[in-house]
């Protein structure tokens, strides 16, 4: 069982990893995508605006279909979806293309999150112990590459198909090859038609008692979307930087989230989830402080630093914290999935509402001041962070307890 184990731990962390390399494709090349379509800038933000929504849609949908076949399946189809669709965006000549490519790769990639939370999440409870951060700084690590790719495209000129065509050609049987040691923690090898009788209607927790977690979700990306959106800007506008150095802080944002990922894990399985998210939260409302307040570019790009090693572990957390609570409440592993997805609708709600936000407040006060917002938002995690809290005592699913050095630790118990 432990190889079972690992494997599974392995094969999802590569299906993280493809996530991360094929999402910074997409977002890091909206300007030659708008330029190869000819997408106006009125246009351009309803497209962009329509991933999120339809991603949320297939997070919602996804909640649905695993009360009738495993998130494991569901994750082995819909990430070859969204690498296709990928392609789909890169090789279409016109923007009927364009809109069809978006709204699959929206979808897919909503099933796609919250089946890969899913296993994460009912992984590390068959583990007895924290690994949901790993899982995620995979995804960073993937994030980066795609980047660089990106960048390599863009240097060299290559059309969107040409820069596409070799990582689909990478990722797509790789990833078909490692979701055959996919596992569902906590089904086990349960049949097929487990998932129905597991995750039927009326299974899991209710909006109300997962409110904390969604909010903490939501003030998450809200952070991560104004760092990915306004970092550039803010810092050539605001605080005088070169165009050149106004591309740093993204980069150095990316590797910061990339580090405490890396090392959230240890952190959690010594200090436990709460003082991890609370600590998290704190550091990141001091980036936005920093940032707010700093007289030049250098000193920005401190603050940004510090919101990489803060927001990073906010994310993993919550979905981590969402199927703990669903599985102390009901045993049934279908609970933890429900929750993970109707969870997951809150990082697409927290994406729409963060850049937007930001720009009408820096255009209507000062950039400055609309730093201040996400500081505070992201402040109130403090307040929630004993949501994240562990009760060994109440380990929900049949599941035996986690051990004792962890427990004593006050790891999170997952």
């Amino acid at each position: 069982m432990t190889d079972v184990l690992r494997r599974g731990r392995a094969s999802l962390a590569f299906g993280f990893f493809a996530q991360g390399v094929a999402f910074a494709l997409l977002v890091t090349r909206i300007p030659a995508i708008q330029d190869r379509y000819g997408v106006s800038d009125a246009l351009l933000p309803v497209f962009l605006a329509a991933v999120p929504v339809l991603a949320g849609v297939g997070s919602v949908v996804s909640e649905r279909l695993v009360r009738r076949v495993r998130p494991s399946r569901l994750l082995r189809w819909s990430q070859p979806v969204v690498l296709l669709a990928l392609l789909g965006v890169g090789a279409g000549d016109r923007v009927a293309v364009l809109a069809v490519a978006l709204a699959v790769f929206g979808l897919s990639v909503g099933a796609l999150d919250a089946s890969m939370n899913m296993l994460g999440v009912s992984l590390q409870r068959a583990y007895g112990r924290s690994i949901m951060l790993g899982f995620h700084a995979t995804y960073s690590l993937g994030g980066i590459l795609g980047a660089s790719l990106a960048w390599a495209g863009a240097h060299w000129d290559l059309a969107l198909w040409v820069s596409y065509l070799p990582v689909v050609f990478v990722l797509l049987p790789a990833a078909l090859v490692g979701s055959r040691w996919y596992v569902d923690g906590d089904r086990g090898g349960a049949a097929e038609g487990a998932g129905k009788d597991a995750g039927g209607p009326g299974v899991g927790v209710g909006f109300k008692v997962l409110l904390p977690l969604c909010l903490v979700m939501t003030f998450a990306y809200i952070g991560d979307s104004t760092v990915s959106n306004w970092s550039a800007k803010y810092l050539q506008d605001v605080l005088g930087s070169s165009e050149q150095l106004a591309t740093v802080p993204y980069n150095v944002y990316m590797v910061t989230t990339l580090v405490g990922r890396a090392l959230g894990d240890f952190g959690v399985r010594r200090f436990g989830a709460v003082a991890v998210v609370r600590g998290g939260a704190v550091v990141a409302a001091g980036g936005f402080a920093v940032v707010a307040s700093a007289p030049g570019a250098w000193v920005g790009m401190l603050g940004f630093t510090l919101l990489g090693l803060g927001l990073c572990v906010l994310v993993p957390q919550t979905f981590a914290a969402a199927g703990r609570l669903a599985a102390e409440r009901d045993g049934r592993p279908g609970a933890s999935d429900a929750a993970v997805a109707r969870l997951n609708v809150f990082n697409y709600v927290g994406f729409l509402i963060g850049s937007p936000l930001v720009g009408a407040l820096g255009d209507a006060w000062s950039y400055r001041g609309a730093m201040l917002v996400p500081m505070v938002l992201v402040l109130v995690t403090v307040v929630y962070a004993r949501s994240f809290g562990d009760r060994p005592d109440r380990y929900g699913g049949g599941h035996e307890r986690p051990r004792t050095a962890d427990v004593g630790r006050g790891s999170n118990g997952l």
